[in-house]
């Protein structure tokens, strides 16, 4: 009787070992493959499609199963007065927080200003949320764009400029 127990125990282990196993618990950087499914090839903003700039997009894979997704795009077909503030595209599927400023689910545009201004615009250029940016001089090889996660909040880096969000 007591080996029986003793092996069901196991099993009852075992099974909760691998069902832990089975999802993530903490947010994930999307990569390789999974990214090119994640990202859309063209991003419509202001009235005009853009291609999207893969290899300077990233995505963060939630333990709910939500995304956000954020890529550079091409801004050459856009106006002086637009490119001054967008540079890329800014999906989410979980409501954010930047600072005291909450950014509800949706597609927006993206950008920064030599101000030290990171701004989230809707689709037709409304401005929706402004939050100050962070230049982390010490960073040695700063690219384009990268999402860096730590615990519950993430840093979206624009080269050496930086804002932090968190999930709500």
């Amino acid at each position: 009787m007591i080996r029986k127990v003793l092996i069901a125990t196991f099993v009852l282990i075992l099974t909760i070992s691998a069902v832990g196993q089975g999802a993530p618990t903490v947010p994930t950087i999307v990569s390789g493959a999974d990214l090119k499914k994640v990202v859309p090839d063209t991003y419509f903003f202001r009235g005009l499609s853009a291609t999207t700039q893969l290899r300077n997009s990233s995505a963060i894979h939630y333990p709910d199963d939500f995304y956000v997704i954020i890529g550079l795009v091409d801004t050459s077909g856009y106006s002086s007065d637009v490119k001054a503030k967008y540079n890329g595209m800014f999906i989410t599927e979980k409501t954010l927080k930047f600072g005291s400023s909450t950014l509800g689910p949706g597609q927006y545009g993206m950008g920064y200003t030599a101000d030290g201004k990171f701004h989230i615009m809707n689709v037709a250029g409304d401005e929706l949320l402004v939050a100050d940016i962070t230049v982390d001089d010490k960073l040695a090889r700063p690219q384009p764009l990268k999402i860096v996660v730590d615990g519950a909040s993430a840093k979206l880096y624009l080269g050496k400029k930086y804002v932090t969000f968190t999930t709500q």
